[in-house]
């Protein structure tokens, strides 16, 4: 009795106010909105990563003649990881924090968060929500290292073997390709490895590993679509007829 009255005089000094019930129910419910706000922004992080993993020929470290590690680090999307990292974290501590929140290890809210987010991220790449979310950023965010600008830095090079641009006119032997910064290059393709998907013909966006034979001479050993990897190739040259 004795103990009981040295707690509610405690309760009274520190002038406690009993809330409602409906405090800690919105409590509640506002903690699992932000923690499922978390793991949506985790999955759309992840899907900008899967869409950037779809646009960035990693494999082109056999083509590299410096560091490869060096390459890989300058393709990756770090605005994004780092994005989905945070969401990662706050949807653990949200949890954690929660009413039973105490009964979830770190470890396995990291699994939890972790699969989830990976789920959604690909339920939106598939729907094409990455690459929207890239082009939204792309366009309204200043300052941002878009996965278009990075593809952009490293097949800008003809110098290292890398060049990209459109089609402008398609020869028996050779190609005009107009590139980026709207210099124009003869393209011989007599002997080059062409991906699957491509269709050699005016307007269309290549990828080209070769080098340079003379001022805007191009020799080219593979031609690879501008959107996507293109890993499978033919020797066959298909030209379409517009």
């Amino acid at each position: 009795m004795k103990k009981s009255k040295t707690i509610i005089d405690r309760i009274k000094e520190s002038k406690v106010k009993q809330r409602p019930k409906w405090y800690f129910t919105f409590k509640h419910t506002l903690n699992w909105l932000f923690y499922g706000i978390c793991v949506l922004l985790g999955g759309a992080a992840f899907s900008v990563i899967l869409f950037s993993i779809q646009q960035t020929d990693f494999n082109l470290t056999s083509h590299i003649s410096h560091s490869s590690w060096e390459f890989v680090f300058g393709l990756l999307p770090f605005f994004w990881i780092i994005s989905l990292l945070i969401f990662l974290v706050l949807a653990m501590i949200i949890v954690r924090r929660s009413k039973r929140g105490y009964k979830y290890n770190w470890l396995g809210l990291l699994g939890l968060n972790t699969a989830v987010s990976i789920i959604l991220g690909t339920i939106f790449f598939i729907g094409g929500g990455g690459q929207k979310l890239e082009t939204l950023f792309m366009e309204n965010v200043r300052n941002y290292q878009s996965v278009h600008e990075n593809k952009m830095r490293v097949w800008m090079r003809p110098e290292t073997g890398f060049l990209a641009g459109t089609i402008t006119k398609v020869n028996e032997k050779s190609l005009i390709v107009t590139d980026f910064n709207n210099s124009i290059w003869e393209i011989d393709y007599s002997n080059a490895l062409i991906s699957h998907s491509i269709v050699i013909r005016e307007g269309e966006k290549i990828k080209l590993i070769g080098e340079i034979t003379r001022p805007n001479n191009f020799y080219v050993k593979e031609i690879r679509p501008w959107d996507g990897q293109g890993r499978r190739y033919n020797y066959q040259k298909r030209v379409g007829q517009d």
